[in-house]
């Protein structure tokens, strides 16, 4: 099931930045790269947009069916994926606690939309990717995890660059 291994990523995220200064976690490397904290931002608004846009599509009366993509590439850090406008970072100064304050409430919005619906429905209905294509809703739940274990060795190369 995708929740323990969503769980499990998220615990490997937060643990890299754990018992860091917040300033050194607001930090870029370098003027066109993102700091740890514009990493975790990140993944928050791309949790929060993704779950908001199923619980959209499940709405929804006509939803294409799509065949299973091959998510598990979003691993692979070779193929370079420019954010969409609304899932840039802020640059705001965040806290590590304010952070993880917004993980936990966008991971919490997207367990709520899992479980307010049903597998069929999720298999049934599609919503678009911009590398994928129309992927399967089923797909999107497992995608969070393998998108933060893309960040993970972003963050981590990012934290290490400035110690």
């Amino acid at each position: 099931m995708y929740k323990e291994a969503n769980e499990k990523v998220r615990e490997q995220v937060l643990a890299a930045a754990e018992g860091l200064p917040d300033d050194l976690l607001n930090r870029k490397p370098a003027a066109d790269e993102w700091s740890p904290m514009e990493v975790l931002e990140h993944l928050h608004l791309m949790e929060a947009y993704i779950a908001k846009n199923l619980s959209k599509q499940i709405a929804r009366e006509e939803s294409e069916k799509a065949s299973k993509k091959p998510i598990q590439l979003t691993v692979s850090r070779m193929v370079k994926v420019d954010a969409p406008a609304p899932l840039v970072p802020t640059g705001e100064f965040f806290t590590l606690e304010e952070m993880k304050a917004r993980l936990a409430e966008s991971r919490m919005f997207l367990d709520s939309v899992y479980d307010a619906t049903t597998e069929d429905v999720l298999e049934s209905k599609s919503m678009p990717h911009p590398v994928f294509g129309k992927v399967p809703l089923i797909q999107w739940f497992p995608f969070i995890g393998l998108h933060e274990k893309r960040h993970l060795k972003q963050l981590e190369k990012t934290i290490g660059k400035l110690k």
